[in-house]
């Protein structure tokens, strides 16, 4: 497969692509084109279809896997395909895993780990609650696939269960680092804080913003989850059930970031804490992922650091 990341200007390229986002225009002429964001797994591209009445571009919609021929181009410095001939593609012709970004880390040995964590609890009303969820078959496969992000961090399949997994990995070691903190409620709010993500935002490929998640938001929908599961075990204690939902709507740390609530107990403190120090380091390895290595030109701002970065530099 001829990959995104490999193309180079003057190119004629024959490949499948995902059409991420089409969209019609005109010129300043008035001529109809078509503006296209194609998509495989190392990143997108810019393309056009100048003349979309012609014989070999056939009927296509957004999300729609394409077989597209033209000529890589240059425009205001980037990459841009100019396309001669597109038609629909079949399932069979492709392989969707192809034309997704994916966690560089195996799914089925991160769950595992998580699910390591999770027996460790000792709490049996966290326990149950937890494994109600990530015991389930379906909970898990729906999990192993989904994103953390739209575009931020994490944003690729697998990076749900990534970013969790290394939060909770963090707590667990905050947990045994300072005394003041209750390991098993620590723990298990780092495995539930983005477990609103699963309806915030829509699967892939299409990974979007839903209508629930735009109206509530990852935060209050975690919560509403958890509320109404601790609702059906017996017994689950009212201050536990408080406080597991308190770090949840305050992990986010800050109102104007999003939290309901501003942390008010040490586990809240140290989930958030930990899910900004994921978040941001995420951040950073994506920044710098794609640069060639011993590159250490400052890369411009970065607007999840409010600041202009570069790497470290190796001696």
């Amino acid at each position: 497969m001829h990959y995104i990341e490999i193309l180079r200007e003057g190119e004629r390229i024959n490949e499948i692509y995902l059409c991420k986002n089409k969209q019609a225009s005109l010129t300043k002429a008035g001529k109809p084109f078509v503006s296209l964001t194609l998509q495989d797994k190392t990143g997108t591209l810019d393309a056009k279809i100048w003349d979309p009445g012609s014989v070999g571009i056939d009927d296509f919609e957004k999300l729609d896997y394409i077989n597209v021929v033209g000529d890589v181009t240059s425009f205001q410095g980037a990459l841009q395909l100019n396309v001669k001939r597109v038609r629909k593609v079949q399932p069979g012709e492709y392989d969707p895993k192809e034309y997704l970004p994916v966690s560089k880390y195996d799914a089925d040995q991160m769950y595992a780990q998580l699910l390591a964590l999770i027996q460790k609890t000792e709490n049996t009303y966290l326990k149950k609650l937890m494994m109600h969820f990530f015991g389930n078959q379906k909970f898990a496969e729906q999990f192993k696939f989904h994103s953390a992000a739209k575009t931020m961090h994490h944003g690729f399949v697998g990076g749900l269960l990534q970013h969790t997994l290394s939060v909770a990995k963090l707590c667990e070691y905050f947990a045994a680092h300072y005394t003041v903190l209750n390991r098993d409620l620590l723990v298990a709010a780092a495995v539930f804080h983005d477990v609103g993500k699963l309806k915030e935002l829509s699967r892939f490929p299409e990974n979007d913003y839903t209508d629930e998640g735009q109206l509530l938001g990852h935060i209050v929908i975690g919560a509403q989850l958890l509320s109404a599961q601790i609702a059906k075990i017996p017994d689950f204690p009212k201050k536990l059930a408080d406080e597991l939902i308190h770090c949840i709507l305050a992990h986010h740390g800050e109102l104007e970031y999003g939290s309901p609530k501003k942390p008010a107990l040490a586990e809240a403190v140290a989930l958030s804490f930990a899910d900004n120090m994921d978040a941001k380091m995420e951040a950073m390895e994506e920044a710098f992922g794609t640069l060639p290595d011993g590159n250490t030109d400052w890369l411009g701002f970065h607007r999840s650091f409010d600041s202009n970065i570069r790497k470290t530099s190796v001696l």
